[in-house]
Protein backbone atom coordinates (compact mmCIF):
# COMPACT_ATOMS: atom_id res chain seq x y z
CA UNK A 1 0.00 0.00 0.00
CA UNK A 2 1.02 3.68 -0.15
CA UNK A 3 0.21 7.15 1.06
CA UNK A 4 -1.25 9.87 -1.19
CA UNK A 5 0.00 13.47 -1.16
CA UNK A 6 -1.33 16.52 -2.94
CA UNK A 7 0.60 19.76 -2.57
CA UNK A 8 -0.95 23.05 -3.76
CA UNK A 9 -2.85 21.21 -6.49
CA UNK A 10 -5.05 23.33 -8.75
CA UNK A 11 -7.08 22.32 -11.78
CA UNK A 12 -8.35 24.97 -14.17
CA UNK A 13 -10.23 24.28 -17.38
CA UNK A 14 -9.75 26.07 -20.73
CA UNK A 15 -13.06 27.85 -20.17
CA UNK A 16 -11.58 29.48 -17.09
CA UNK A 17 -13.63 27.42 -14.64
CA UNK A 18 -11.82 26.30 -11.51
CA UNK A 19 -12.03 22.59 -10.65
CA UNK A 20 -9.61 22.62 -7.71
CA UNK A 21 -7.93 25.52 -5.94
CA UNK A 22 -4.67 25.00 -4.01
CA UNK A 23 -5.52 21.61 -2.52
CA UNK A 24 -3.17 20.30 0.17
CA UNK A 25 -4.07 16.79 1.28
CA UNK A 26 -2.31 13.84 2.86
CA UNK A 27 -3.76 10.34 3.09
CA UNK A 28 -1.79 7.97 5.29
CA UNK A 29 -0.79 4.49 4.25
CA UNK A 30 -3.76 2.27 5.11
CA UNK A 31 -6.14 5.17 5.77
CA UNK A 32 -9.71 5.35 4.45
CA UNK A 33 -10.70 8.90 3.57
CA UNK A 34 -14.05 9.99 2.11
CA UNK A 35 -14.62 13.08 -0.03
CA UNK A 36 -18.02 14.75 0.26
CA UNK A 37 -19.55 18.02 -0.86
CA UNK A 38 -22.38 19.46 -2.94
CA UNK A 39 -22.56 18.93 -6.69
CA UNK A 40 -19.74 20.80 -8.38
CA UNK A 41 -17.67 21.02 -5.20
CA UNK A 42 -14.63 19.32 -6.77
CA UNK A 43 -14.70 15.91 -5.08
CA UNK A 44 -14.80 13.91 -8.31
CA UNK A 45 -12.25 16.24 -9.91
CA UNK A 46 -9.94 15.55 -6.97
CA UNK A 47 -10.35 11.79 -7.33
CA UNK A 48 -9.76 11.93 -11.09
CA UNK A 49 -6.63 14.01 -10.52
CA UNK A 50 -5.25 11.34 -8.17
CA UNK A 51 -6.17 8.66 -10.71
CA UNK A 52 -4.46 10.47 -13.57
CA UNK A 53 -7.54 11.13 -15.68
CA UNK A 54 -6.91 14.85 -15.17
CA UNK A 55 -3.58 16.64 -15.14
CA UNK A 56 -3.20 19.40 -12.52
CA UNK A 57 -2.62 22.90 -13.80
CA UNK A 58 -0.19 23.40 -10.94
CA UNK A 59 1.02 21.58 -7.84
CA UNK A 60 2.27 18.09 -7.12
CA UNK A 61 0.60 14.67 -6.76
CA UNK A 62 2.58 11.83 -5.20
CA UNK A 63 1.69 8.21 -4.47
CA UNK A 64 4.06 6.89 -1.86
CA UNK A 65 7.47 8.38 -2.58
CA UNK A 66 6.80 8.62 -6.33
CA UNK A 67 5.75 11.89 -7.95
CA UNK A 68 3.05 11.10 -10.52
CA UNK A 69 2.15 14.66 -11.57
CA UNK A 70 4.15 17.87 -11.33
CA UNK A 71 5.02 20.27 -14.12
CA UNK A 72 6.09 18.22 -17.13
CA UNK A 73 6.10 15.00 -15.10
CA UNK A 74 2.93 13.00 -15.68
CA UNK A 75 2.50 9.28 -15.06
CA UNK A 76 -0.54 7.86 -16.94
CA UNK A 77 -3.31 6.13 -14.97
CA UNK A 78 -2.33 2.59 -15.97
CA UNK A 79 1.15 3.10 -14.53
CA UNK A 80 0.08 4.49 -11.13
CA UNK A 81 -0.65 1.07 -9.60
CA UNK A 82 -4.15 2.07 -8.59
CA UNK A 83 -7.42 0.18 -8.40
CA UNK A 84 -10.65 2.01 -9.20
CA UNK A 85 -14.34 1.14 -8.88
CA UNK A 86 -16.96 3.35 -10.50
CA UNK A 87 -20.66 3.90 -9.85
CA UNK A 88 -21.49 1.75 -12.86
CA UNK A 89 -19.62 -1.52 -12.41
CA UNK A 90 -18.67 -1.88 -16.12
CA UNK A 91 -18.59 -5.68 -16.04
CA UNK A 92 -18.20 -6.89 -19.62
CA UNK A 93 -21.21 -9.08 -20.47
CA UNK A 94 -19.42 -11.20 -23.12
CA UNK A 95 -16.82 -12.44 -20.60
CA UNK A 96 -17.41 -14.69 -17.65
CA UNK A 97 -16.64 -13.48 -14.13
CA UNK A 98 -13.13 -14.89 -14.06
CA UNK A 99 -12.18 -13.30 -17.39
CA UNK A 100 -13.52 -9.95 -16.16
CA UNK A 101 -11.49 -10.12 -12.98
CA UNK A 102 -8.26 -11.25 -14.63
CA UNK A 103 -8.27 -8.45 -17.22
CA UNK A 104 -5.65 -6.27 -15.41
CA UNK A 105 -3.38 -9.30 -15.05
CA UNK A 106 -3.69 -10.20 -18.75
CA UNK A 107 -2.74 -6.63 -19.67
CA UNK A 108 0.27 -6.86 -17.36
CA UNK A 109 1.35 -10.13 -19.03
CA UNK A 110 1.05 -12.30 -15.91
CA UNK A 111 1.40 -16.07 -16.53
CA UNK A 112 -1.84 -18.06 -16.73
CA UNK A 113 -1.21 -20.07 -13.56
CA UNK A 114 -0.62 -16.89 -11.60
CA UNK A 115 -3.72 -15.29 -13.10
CA UNK A 116 -5.89 -18.25 -12.13
CA UNK A 117 -4.64 -18.28 -8.55
CA UNK A 118 -4.98 -14.53 -8.04
CA UNK A 119 -8.46 -14.40 -9.59
CA UNK A 120 -9.62 -17.16 -7.24
CA UNK A 121 -8.12 -15.30 -4.29
CA UNK A 122 -9.73 -11.97 -5.27
CA UNK A 123 -13.15 -13.57 -5.73
CA UNK A 124 -12.88 -15.22 -2.34
CA UNK A 125 -12.03 -11.86 -0.76
CA UNK A 126 -15.27 -10.31 -2.06
CA UNK A 127 -17.42 -13.32 -1.19
CA UNK A 128 -17.70 -14.79 -4.68
CA UNK A 129 -15.58 -17.93 -4.33
CA UNK A 130 -16.42 -20.40 -7.12
CA UNK A 131 -18.02 -17.75 -9.37
CA UNK A 132 -15.20 -17.58 -11.95
CA UNK A 133 -17.19 -19.41 -14.67
CA UNK A 134 -20.47 -17.62 -14.04
CA UNK A 135 -22.10 -15.45 -16.71
CA UNK A 136 -22.42 -11.83 -15.44
CA UNK A 137 -26.04 -11.81 -16.67
CA UNK A 138 -26.91 -14.33 -13.97
CA UNK A 139 -25.60 -12.08 -11.17
CA UNK A 140 -27.44 -9.50 -9.10
CA UNK A 141 -26.40 -5.85 -9.16
CA UNK A 142 -24.59 -6.26 -5.87
CA UNK A 143 -22.70 -9.32 -7.13
CA UNK A 144 -21.62 -7.49 -10.29
CA UNK A 145 -20.33 -4.64 -8.15
CA UNK A 146 -18.34 -7.18 -6.15
CA UNK A 147 -16.87 -8.44 -9.42
CA UNK A 148 -15.78 -4.88 -10.20
CA UNK A 149 -14.21 -4.65 -6.74
CA UNK A 150 -12.40 -7.97 -7.24
CA UNK A 151 -11.07 -6.69 -10.58
CA UNK A 152 -9.74 -3.58 -8.81
CA UNK A 153 -8.08 -5.66 -6.08
CA UNK A 154 -6.61 -8.48 -8.19
CA UNK A 155 -3.69 -6.36 -9.38
CA UNK A 156 -2.80 -5.58 -5.75
CA UNK A 157 -3.12 -1.81 -6.08
CA UNK A 158 -1.19 0.60 -3.93
CA UNK A 159 -4.33 2.74 -3.50
CA UNK A 160 -8.01 1.95 -4.06
CA UNK A 161 -10.19 4.72 -5.51
CA UNK A 162 -13.98 4.49 -5.21
CA UNK A 163 -16.15 6.83 -7.29
CA UNK A 164 -19.72 6.60 -5.98
CA UNK A 165 -19.11 2.83 -6.02
CA UNK A 166 -22.23 1.94 -4.02
CA UNK A 167 -24.67 4.65 -5.08
CA UNK A 168 -26.34 2.64 -7.87
CA UNK A 169 -27.40 -0.11 -5.46
CA UNK A 170 -30.70 -0.30 -3.62
CA UNK A 171 -31.07 -0.54 0.12
CA UNK A 172 -30.68 -2.80 2.08
CA UNK A 173 -28.08 -4.31 -0.31
CA UNK A 174 -26.15 -1.06 -0.24
CA UNK A 175 -26.05 -1.08 3.54
CA UNK A 176 -24.84 -4.69 3.54
CA UNK A 177 -22.05 -3.93 1.05
CA UNK A 178 -20.99 -0.92 3.14
CA UNK A 179 -20.35 -3.27 6.04
CA UNK A 180 -18.47 -5.71 3.84
CA UNK A 181 -16.37 -2.94 2.28
CA UNK A 182 -15.53 -1.54 5.71
CA UNK A 183 -14.37 -4.96 6.94
CA UNK A 184 -12.48 -5.83 3.73
CA UNK A 185 -10.50 -2.59 3.45
CA UNK A 186 -9.44 -2.79 7.10
CA UNK A 187 -8.53 -6.45 6.79
CA UNK A 188 -6.29 -5.73 3.79
CA UNK A 189 -4.91 -2.48 5.20
CA UNK A 190 -5.89 -0.68 1.98
CA UNK A 191 -5.34 3.01 1.40
CA UNK A 192 -8.74 4.19 0.13
CA UNK A 193 -10.07 7.46 -1.29
CA UNK A 194 -13.85 7.29 -1.61
CA UNK A 195 -16.09 9.87 -3.29
CA UNK A 196 -19.71 9.75 -2.20
CA UNK A 197 -22.73 12.04 -2.05
CA UNK A 198 -24.10 10.03 0.88
CA UNK A 199 -23.16 11.78 4.13
CA UNK A 200 -24.05 8.79 6.30
CA UNK A 201 -21.93 6.53 4.14
CA UNK A 202 -18.94 8.86 4.41
CA UNK A 203 -19.25 9.21 8.18
CA UNK A 204 -19.82 5.50 8.66
CA UNK A 205 -17.00 4.17 6.47
CA UNK A 206 -14.13 6.62 6.68
CA UNK A 207 -11.33 7.19 9.16
CA UNK A 208 -11.45 10.84 8.10
CA UNK A 209 -13.82 12.84 5.92
CA UNK A 210 -12.89 15.83 3.75
CA UNK A 211 -15.66 18.33 2.99
CA UNK A 212 -15.21 20.24 -0.27
CA UNK A 213 -16.92 23.30 -1.69
CA UNK A 214 -16.05 25.40 -4.74
CA UNK A 215 -12.88 23.41 -5.37
CA UNK A 216 -11.49 23.90 -1.86
CA UNK A 217 -11.27 21.71 1.22
CA UNK A 218 -13.35 23.41 3.89
CA UNK A 219 -12.64 20.96 6.69
CA UNK A 220 -11.24 17.51 7.25
CA UNK A 221 -11.38 15.41 10.36
CA UNK A 222 -12.73 12.30 11.97
CA UNK A 223 -16.49 11.76 11.69
CA UNK A 224 -16.88 12.74 15.35
CA UNK A 225 -14.92 15.99 14.85
CA UNK A 226 -16.97 17.00 11.83
CA UNK A 227 -20.31 16.32 13.50
CA UNK A 228 -19.53 17.80 16.92
CA UNK A 229 -17.06 20.55 15.95
CA UNK A 230 -17.81 21.73 12.40
CA UNK A 231 -15.39 24.48 11.39
CA UNK A 232 -17.99 26.60 9.60
CA UNK A 233 -21.69 27.07 9.09
CA UNK A 234 -21.36 25.48 5.67
CA UNK A 235 -19.92 22.27 7.12
CA UNK A 236 -22.53 22.15 9.89
CA UNK A 237 -25.35 22.67 7.42
CA UNK A 238 -24.04 20.24 4.80
CA UNK A 239 -23.16 17.36 7.11
CA UNK A 240 -25.65 17.77 9.94
CA UNK A 241 -28.60 19.77 8.50
CA UNK A 242 -27.84 22.65 10.85
CA UNK A 243 -30.01 25.76 10.80
CA UNK A 244 -28.04 28.99 10.30
CA UNK A 245 -29.44 31.99 12.15
CA UNK A 246 -27.96 35.41 11.25
CA UNK A 247 -27.29 37.98 13.91
CA UNK A 248 -24.76 40.24 15.61
CA UNK A 249 -22.10 39.69 18.25
CA UNK A 250 -21.58 42.64 20.58
CA UNK A 251 -19.69 43.09 23.85
CA UNK A 252 -22.22 41.00 25.77
CA UNK A 253 -23.92 38.45 23.53
CA UNK A 254 -24.94 37.07 20.17
CA UNK A 255 -28.37 38.46 19.17
CA UNK A 256 -30.29 36.87 16.33
CA UNK A 257 -31.88 39.19 13.81
CA UNK A 258 -35.60 39.53 14.61
CA UNK A 259 -35.60 36.37 16.70
CA UNK A 260 -35.53 35.63 20.47
CA UNK A 261 -32.33 33.56 20.29
CA UNK A 262 -29.66 35.09 22.53
CA UNK A 263 -26.28 33.59 23.45
CA UNK A 264 -24.16 35.05 26.23
CA UNK A 265 -20.69 36.17 25.21
CA UNK A 266 -17.65 34.33 26.51
CA UNK A 267 -13.92 34.40 25.76
CA UNK A 268 -14.20 32.12 22.71
CA UNK A 269 -16.98 33.96 20.89
CA UNK A 270 -15.88 35.71 17.67
CA UNK A 271 -15.04 39.40 17.74
CA UNK A 272 -17.97 41.85 17.67
CA UNK A 273 -19.62 42.10 14.28
CA UNK A 274 -21.94 40.24 11.98
CA UNK A 275 -22.11 36.51 12.71
CA UNK A 276 -24.36 33.49 12.44
CA UNK A 277 -25.33 30.82 14.92
CA UNK A 278 -25.49 27.23 13.74
CA UNK A 279 -28.15 25.08 15.42
CA UNK A 280 -27.53 21.34 15.07
CA UNK A 281 -30.69 19.17 14.98
CA UNK A 282 -29.22 16.89 17.61
CA UNK A 283 -28.91 19.86 19.97
CA UNK A 284 -32.49 21.11 19.54
CA UNK A 285 -34.90 19.96 22.23
CA UNK A 286 -38.59 20.34 21.39
CA UNK A 287 -41.42 19.52 23.78
CA UNK A 288 -45.20 19.86 23.36
CA UNK A 289 -46.46 23.14 24.81
CA UNK A 290 -49.80 24.82 24.01
CA UNK A 291 -48.14 28.18 24.66
CA UNK A 292 -44.95 27.35 22.72
CA UNK A 293 -43.64 29.75 20.09
CA UNK A 294 -42.84 27.03 17.54
CA UNK A 295 -45.20 25.15 15.20
CA UNK A 296 -44.50 21.78 13.57
CA UNK A 297 -44.51 22.14 9.78
CA UNK A 298 -43.43 18.59 8.90
CA UNK A 299 -42.97 15.40 10.91
CA UNK A 300 -41.24 12.35 9.44
CA UNK A 301 -41.24 8.97 11.15
CA UNK A 302 -37.97 7.59 12.52
CA UNK A 303 -37.49 4.44 14.62
CA UNK A 304 -36.62 6.61 17.64
CA UNK A 305 -39.25 9.34 17.24
CA UNK A 306 -39.66 11.98 14.55
CA UNK A 307 -37.55 14.13 12.26
CA UNK A 308 -39.16 17.57 12.44
CA UNK A 309 -39.16 20.89 10.68
CA UNK A 310 -40.58 23.53 12.99
CA UNK A 311 -41.32 27.20 12.43
CA UNK A 312 -39.70 28.89 15.42
CA UNK A 313 -40.64 32.56 15.37
CA UNK A 314 -40.23 32.72 11.61
CA UNK A 315 -37.10 30.55 11.36
CA UNK A 316 -37.36 27.03 9.92
CA UNK A 317 -35.46 24.79 12.36
CA UNK A 318 -34.62 21.11 11.90
CA UNK A 319 -35.01 19.00 15.06
CA UNK A 320 -35.28 15.36 16.10
CA UNK A 321 -37.38 13.83 18.84
CA UNK A 322 -36.95 10.64 20.85
CA UNK A 323 -39.98 8.87 22.22
CA UNK A 324 -42.55 11.43 21.03
CA UNK A 325 -44.16 11.82 17.61
CA UNK A 326 -45.55 15.34 17.16
CA UNK A 327 -48.08 16.03 14.43
CA UNK A 328 -48.12 18.82 11.88
CA UNK A 329 -49.66 21.89 13.50
CA UNK A 330 -48.66 21.01 17.08
CA UNK A 331 -47.21 23.85 19.12
CA UNK A 332 -43.84 23.20 20.71
CA UNK A 333 -41.37 24.78 23.09
CA UNK A 334 -37.82 24.93 21.72
CA UNK A 335 -34.65 24.75 23.80
CA UNK A 336 -31.17 24.83 22.28
CA UNK A 337 -28.73 22.54 24.04
CA UNK A 338 -25.72 23.67 22.00
CA UNK A 339 -25.05 26.33 19.40
CA UNK A 340 -22.02 27.19 17.28
CA UNK A 341 -21.22 30.82 16.44
CA UNK A 342 -19.20 31.85 13.38
CA UNK A 343 -18.12 35.24 12.06
CA UNK A 344 -19.62 36.33 8.75
CA UNK A 345 -16.31 36.73 6.86
CA UNK A 346 -17.69 34.27 4.30
CA UNK A 347 -21.34 33.45 5.06
CA UNK A 348 -22.03 29.75 4.97
CA UNK A 349 -18.41 28.71 4.42
CA UNK A 350 -15.07 28.78 6.13
CA UNK A 351 -12.98 31.79 5.29
CA UNK A 352 -9.25 31.85 5.99
CA UNK A 353 -8.74 32.60 9.66
CA UNK A 354 -12.35 31.92 10.62
CA UNK A 355 -12.60 31.32 14.33
CA UNK A 356 -15.41 29.19 15.68
CA UNK A 357 -16.97 30.63 18.80
CA UNK A 358 -18.17 29.07 22.00
CA UNK A 359 -21.12 30.73 23.64
CA UNK A 360 -22.35 30.15 27.15
CA UNK A 361 -25.87 30.32 28.53
CA UNK A 362 -28.28 32.80 26.95
CA UNK A 363 -29.26 36.02 28.61
CA UNK A 364 -31.88 36.08 31.33
CA UNK A 365 -34.65 37.40 29.07
CA UNK A 366 -34.49 34.32 26.85
CA UNK A 367 -35.66 30.94 28.12
CA UNK A 368 -33.51 29.06 25.58
CA UNK A 369 -30.80 27.04 27.31
CA UNK A 370 -27.85 27.30 24.90
CA UNK A 371 -24.24 26.33 25.16
CA UNK A 372 -21.93 26.79 22.20
CA UNK A 373 -18.57 25.19 21.65
CA UNK A 374 -16.52 24.43 18.54
CA UNK A 375 -13.04 24.63 17.18
CA UNK A 376 -11.41 24.56 13.77
CA UNK A 377 -9.80 21.39 12.48
CA UNK A 378 -7.57 20.93 9.45
CA UNK A 379 -5.60 18.29 7.60
CA UNK A 380 -2.78 16.82 9.63
CA UNK A 381 0.30 16.32 7.51
CA UNK A 382 2.37 13.22 8.08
Amino acid sequence: MASVNLESVSVRYPSGAVGLESIDMHVDDGEFIALVGPSGSGKTTLLRTIAGFLSPTSGRVAIGDRTVAEGKTFVPPEQRELGMVFQQHAVWPHWNVGRNVEYPLRRAGAPKTERTARVASALELVGLAGYARRDPATLSGGQRQRVALARALVARPRVLLLDEALSALDEPLRDHLRLELHALTRELGLTVVHVTHDRSEALGLADRVAVLDEGRIRQVGTPDELVTRPASGFVARFLSDATLVPGVVDAEEFRADGHPLRLSRDADMPAPGRAHASLLPSAIDVTPDHDGDAVVRSSLFTPEGSDLMVDWCGVAVRARTHGIRPRVGDRMRVAVGRALVYPDAEPGAQAPGDRVGSAGKPSADDSTDAVASARSTSFARA
